[in-house]
């Protein structure tokens, strides 16, 4: 039986990653971008919540 894959599906650019190797990999899976996300990252410092960083994703469609 052979598995299904997601309609949608979620990849996240990592810190070793460019943003043309994670589209690429995307098509590579089937995959087309439908959205580019910005998410924030936090961490505690001295007692309060701050930003760290910005971690890029990106949502991609199954090309059918």
């Amino acid at each position: 039986m052979a598995q299904q894959k997601q309609r949608k599906k979620k990849f996240k650019v990592g810190p070793d990653d460019t943003l043309a190797e994670v589209l690429e990999r995307m098509k590579e899976e089937g995959y087309q971008v439908t959205r580019r996300m910005e998410v924030p990252v936090f961490k505690e410092e001295g007692g309060e919540v701050v930003v760290s960083h910005q971690e890029t994703v990106f949502e991609g469609k199954l090309i059918k």
